[in-house]
């Protein structure tokens, strides 16, 4: 190394390590020319590309690598043809078409010893150590060719005659300009200059310049560089923060503005909404209200500032509502919606939808309340008026069935609710009421005069009924019903029917009528726990089902154990057509023995029901219900059918015994519903055909009543039927009414006299002389009319006896034999002793 390397090298101290040796670096190559065309950073004085327009193929245009010298292949020097450095204009294979470059003043020849190779490393190093300090939006690359620029501009202004520093200052403000200003940036490379110009000084002054004067033009570019940096850095600085405050300011005129459009905003809708808006405070306090809120209550908008939200508080408000706004008062709630009334300064109800919300200040506190109240007042009226219209009757003006059962259902809902009351304290009355014959007022006078009898009737009744403070509403038709809430016990709602049948009993004037009502009553008073309104209303339905059938112009009492037999009855009855269905049906067989001696004259077929839960049900419990469903008609056919198949295999064992005469007859009871069926005598011819059973051998049995209902259709069938040779005869003979002349034209050949009557006679010497004399009574008119007679319900000798005294034909009871299978009254007419 040489010795002015050496001596240069403390001159800089500070700066960076002594230079090399001046044979180190190789030879230099020749000043590079500038290129002109590309957008340059105007404010700094220096021609570098602006960093926001270096595009990589813009980048690449100038790179100086030693192989970039010249067009042609580069001398072993590194010196092009010419000796200097390749002009930028000059096509070169080695160049890449996109670099940037920097124009450079011609330089001494001495800066030609230079190779282009020491540039690039004191670039390369230079990108390094600032690519850490600053954020540059530059690729890698291009940072360093951008920097390789920076570094021939630097090289031109310490070499050049005259010098010229303030180039380097222009080198300062493009680092700020193209945004290497982190921190540490600007000593870093005042480092990296301290370290490499020694080198480079080795090279280009070692026969040239003095080391001192090489040492002064290095400060000076640093200093240069440094005023550079520092001014343009101040300048972006200054224009940054100018930007910041102009910003501010905008923003804070915008924000002023866009809260002077929201306040008038908000002062127009306030204004101008139809909606009333009320502002209050979190005291209670209403702090402004708009017009539209003033209107609705009939007031100057100035009246209502100033007054406190709790002076609008009413009997009748739901008490949640005030729950709810004292938790929004609280700021527990942010918003409540409800239906509030109100009244007008002129008395008149407000109706209104109530919203009230929370307004929060800016750290999130309760700050105020917003009220926004709409005018419902028509909307509610017509909402009353339509729900008047639903539970109303539109023709009598009372409660319809809707309303009733709202009322009702309260009444048990409310009895839930109760909390601490002793069971039973709720109680409940209920009067089902029904006009007897409204019907015939309809199809004798029209439905006209009926509409309008109904309404009298219902304004007497609300008369009678409203004094009490109960409810009545119509039902339907001309029913009507009264509920008693919390009624004082069953002696209370009897008073309360007995008062309407009285309210009931003077006549009504209609369309010059005089008419006059009655009307029947079911009545059901009970504790509510335990039951519910369905159950309740039901049990007065069959009440007044009851009262019905008992008579006009009465009442009656629900009676649980009754209803209990009532709803037994219907189950069978509903349980009946599948029994029938599924053979439970069965036909037990009791004789009829001749008084005189002791023959067997006829059997009687009596249906059991061999229920499969129930076990044995005897006839009384399930025949009055056949009749009432029709389920006789199919039932009875089939004990007929069943009946006529045993009698003919009795006459089958008679005549093998050589006593064809001794065959019994069969008799079955013939209901009146049957008597009415058309097909009746061709049924019954069917059953004889297929069985083979003579007529002669099969008798029916009628009642009194029933028989005597018989005339028309009914009657003639029972001439045809004794016509054919089958034998009629009346059962239970003296429990009904007869008609002895109409007695005379049916064609009955046997009385059958009651048990009742035989009841009397049962112990020997001891008979009641009445029913003795009743019964000799009815022996001797049966004679009388040609009829033979049979005594039912004979259980002892003694009455056997008085009535083979008396006369009486035939008998029949438990004391010849209990009803049973047909294979008992076959052992009978084998003649095997009865069973006693």
């Amino acid at each position: 190394m040489s010795s002015r390397a050496d001596d240069a090298s403390p001159g800089v101290a500070g700066l960076g390590a002594a230079a090399p040796a001046a044979g180190d670096l190789g030879t230099p190559a020749a000043p590079v020319p500038g290129v002109s065309g590309v957008p340059t950073f105007a404010a700094t004085g220096l021609d570098l590309p602006a960093p926001d327009v270096l595009a990589p193929d813009a980048l690449a245009s100038d790179v100086r690598t030693p192989d970039a010298l010249a067009p042609d292949a580069p001398a072993p020097d590194g010196h092009g043809p010419d000796g200097d450095r390749p002009d930028a204009g000059t096509p070169d294979a080695h160049t890449s078409a996109s670099a940037p470059s920097i124009d450079h003043p011609a330089a001494p020849d001495a800066l030609g010893t230079f190779g282009a190779s020491v540039h690039d490393e004191f670039a390369h190093e230079w990108a390094k150590i600032v690519e850490g300090a600053s954020y540059v939006p530059l690729p890698a690359d291009e940072m360093r060719d951008y920097l390789r620029e920076l570094t021939y501009r630097l090289s031109d202004s310490l070499d050049a005659d005259p010098f010229r520093p303030h180039e380097a200052r222009d080198v300062g403000e493009a680092l700020v300009a193209a945004h290497f200003t982190g921190t540490g940036t600007l000593e870093r490379t005042f480092g990296l200059i301290g370290e490499w110009w020694p080198r480079l000084r080795a090279h280009a002054f070692s026969q040239q310049r003095d080391p001192d004067d090489y040492l002064l033009r290095v400060i000076q570019i640093q200093g240069a560089l440094a005023a550079g940096y520092a001014e343009a850095l101040r300048t972006r600085t200054l224009a940054e923060q100018q930007a910041i405050h102009a910003a501010v300011l905008d923003a804070r005129a915008l924000t002023e503005q866009a809260l002077h459009t929201s306040e008038a905003r908000f002062r127009a809708v306030f204004e101008q909404s139809g909606l009333g808006i009320a502002i209050g405070d979190l005291d209670g306090v209403i702090l402004d209200v708009n017009p539209a809120l003033a209107q609705m209550f009939g007031v100057h908008q100035t009246e209502l500032p100033g007054r406190r939200v709790r002076e609008f508080m009413l009997a009748d408000d739901p008490g949640h509502v005030w729950e709810w706004y004292e938790e929004l008062a609280r700021g527990e709630r942010e918003h409540f919606s409800a239906e509030k009334r109100y009244v007008r300064a002129d008395g008149e109800p407000l109706w209104t939808h109530l919203t009230v919300s929370l307004v929060r200040d800016s750290a999130g506190g309760p700050r105020y309340q917003v009220a926004m109240i709409e005018d419902v007042t028509d909307r509610h009226r017509l909402y009353t008026r339509l729900r008047h219209q639903a539970q109303h009757d539109p023709l009598t003006g009372l409660p319809n069935r809707a309303l009733f059962f709202e009322r009702l259902e309260a009444v048990f809902e409310r009895a839930a609710g109760s909390v601490g009351r002793p069971s039973g304290a709720d109680r409940v009355g209920l009067c089902y009421l029904d006009l007897d014959g409204f019907k015939v007022v309809n199809d004798s006078l029209g439905h006209d005069v009926g509409d309008q009898l109904l309404i009298a009737v219902a304004r007497r009744l609300d008369a009678y009924v409203s004094r009490a403070g109960h409810l009545i509403a119509r039902m339907g038709g001309d029913e009507f019903v009264v509920l008693v809430e919390n009624s004082a016990g069953t002696g209370q709602v009897v008073a309360l029917a007995e008062g309407i049948l009285g309210a009931l009993r003077e006549p009504f004037r209609i369309r010059g009528h005089d008419l006059t009502v009655s009307a029947s009553i079911g009545i059901v008073e009970r504790p509510v726990a335990g039951t519910g309104p369905a159950d309740t209303m039901r049990a007065a339905d069959i009440t007044l089902y009851w009262a019905k059938s008992e008579g006009r112009g009465r009442w009656t009492v629900f009676d649980t154990e009754r209803n209990d037999r009532e709803v037994a009855r219907y189950t069978l009855s509903a349980e009946m057509p599948a029994a029938l269905h599924h053979g439970e049906f069965d036909v037990d067989y009791q004789p009829l023995v001749s008084l005189a001696d002791g023959s067997v004259l006829g059997v009687e077929a009596l249906v059991r029901w061999r229920h499969p839960r129930q076990g044995l049900i005897g006839p009384d419990r399930f025949i009055g219900l056949a009749e009432e469903t029709g389920l006789i008609v199919p039932l009875g056919m089939y004990v007929l059918e069943r009946a006529c198949r045993e009698a003919q295999r009795w006459s089958g064992s008679a005549e093998a015994l050589g006593a064809p005469a001794a065959a019994p007859f069969i008799s079955v009871n013939l209901a009146e519903r049957q008597c009415h069926e058309p097909g009746l005598v061709r049924q019954v011819e069917r059953v004889l055909a297929e069985t083979g059973l003579e007529p002669e051998r099969l008798q029916f049995e009628l009642t009194e009543s029933q028989i005597m209902a018989t005339d028309g259709g009914p009657l003639e069938r029972l001439r045809e039927l004794a016509a054919m040779g089958v034998r009629i005869a009346i059962d239970d003979f003296g429990t009904g009414y007869s008609n002895l002349a109409y007695l005379r034209r049916l064609p009955v050949c046997e009385l059958k006299i009651a048990g009742s009557f035989v009841e009397g006679l049962r112990k020997p010497g001891d008979a009641d002389p009445v029913d003795a004399r009743i019964v000799a009574s009815l022996v001797e008119l049966a004679h009388a009319l040609g009829l033979t007679v049979t005594a039912e319900g004979i259980e002892t000798a003694a009455q056997a006896e008085r009535l083979r005294a008396i006369g009486c034909d035939a008998g029949q009871g438990w004391y010849f034999s209990r009803p049973g299978p047909p294979d008992r009254i076959a052992t009978l007419l084998d003649g095997v002793p009865r069973a006693g």
